[in-house]
């Protein structure tokens, strides 16, 4: 299975891709696609619809992760966040992807154990499960990793609990 995990914002959108291959995870591609804070809405929103499509067509993911807004901080920037969240669930229902959302707690949780870790903490997680020499950089793409790892972890203990102990999957 190949996990594509988005970090939404529109003026860059981090992405990470992972390939599951029973308890392995190997890290196919991480990056932000970004956009000029100068250019209209519309423009970067349309820029980044483009951008995400090229790397689903590229890696041919099976199912996209996206983090969900965090709307107590700031109301504004939450809009923002889930307009591009909009985005990539667009470009995923395009390619017939299922979708799957997260709240930052699941996913400092499903990588951490923690749901209060921070990103520092997060980052060295993920440059430990994936065996990285460094923690992934930039942020953003460091995000949408770990958005990759907690859908991994979630699809890995939804398969424990309907096969049972005894059949791992």
């Amino acid at each position: 299975m190949i996990i594509l995990g988005i970090d939404p914002g529109t003026i860059s959108m981090g992405y990470g891709v992972v390939r599951v291959d029973g308890d392995k995870v190997e890290l196919l591609a991480a990056g932000a696609l970004n956009c000029q804070a100068k250019l209209p809405l519309a423009r970067r929103l349309f820029q980044l619809h483009t951008e995400l499509d090229k790397l689903v067509v590229r890696y041919a993911p099976s199912e996209v992760a996206i983090e969900d807004p965090f709307v107590a901080a700031n109301p504004r920037s939450a809009l923002a966040v889930g307009r591009a969240q909009a985005i990539a669930m667009l470009v995923a229902a395009q390619h017939g992807l299922p979708v799957f959302t997260y709240t930052p707690a699941q996913v400092k949780q499903a990588v951490t154990s923690y749901g209060g870790s921070s990103k520092e903490q997060v980052q060295e997680m993920i440059r430990l499960t994936l065996g990285l020499p460094q923690p992934p950089q930039p942020n953003d793409a460091a995000d949408a990793l770990a958005i990759a790892l907690c859908h991994q972890r979630q699809t890995y203990l939804n398969r424990l609990v309907e096969t049972g102990p005894e059949r791992k999957p």
